[in-house]
């Protein structure tokens, strides 16, 4: 059997940081049947900022307790996501560091209404290629919360 001694384990669900968007302690969910990772926004409005695309958005997380973040990012371009179900959205996309245990790496995740799922964030397999991460989806929670700041050598 074949081992991956330079991939990280992680569960069906861990903690995670958006630390460019000043978002900690979110849970997020693994979804290896997504190509693209998806945060739950709503307000989503285009803007120009140096004449450079942006988006500003309201952030929601939490589970029990509902909060709401307002954010703006670069916006990296607008996608056709079409769900387990056949139905086409177009989504905004950007770009923002991710901190999932002692890593951090970017991360384009879309922007959709996720008011009816339980987890706010999903992590799609794009994020996992790129993160070296590997998913026991038998366990939860494997690695330690991340900090807030920015670990080093984070890019």
């Amino acid at each position: 059997m074949k081992t991956f001694d330079q991939l990280a384990v992680i569960g069906l669900r861990e903690w995670i940081n958006l630390p460019e968007l000043g978002m900690v302690g979110l849970r997020g969910k693994i979804d290896t049947g997504a190509s693209t990772s998806t945060l739950h926004a709503s307000d989503i409005q285009p803007f120009d900022r140096d004449g450079e695309p942006w988006v500003r958005f309201t952030a929601h997380f939490g589970t029990q307790v509902q909060r709401r973040h307002p954010c703006e990012a670069p916006l990296v371009t607008v996608k056709s996501i079409k769900s387990s179900n056949g139905h086409i959205q177009t989504r905004y996309v950007i770009r923002t560091l991710l901190a999932l245990g002692d890593r951090a790496w970017s991360v384009e995740f879309t922007l959709a209404c996720r008011k009816t799922m339980r987890y706010r964030v999903l992590l799609g397999s794009k994020a996992l290629v790129d993160g070296q991460l590997v998913v026991n989806p038998a366990l939860t929670y494997v690695q330690d919360k991340p900090q807030l700041s920015l670990p080093s050598g984070a890019q």
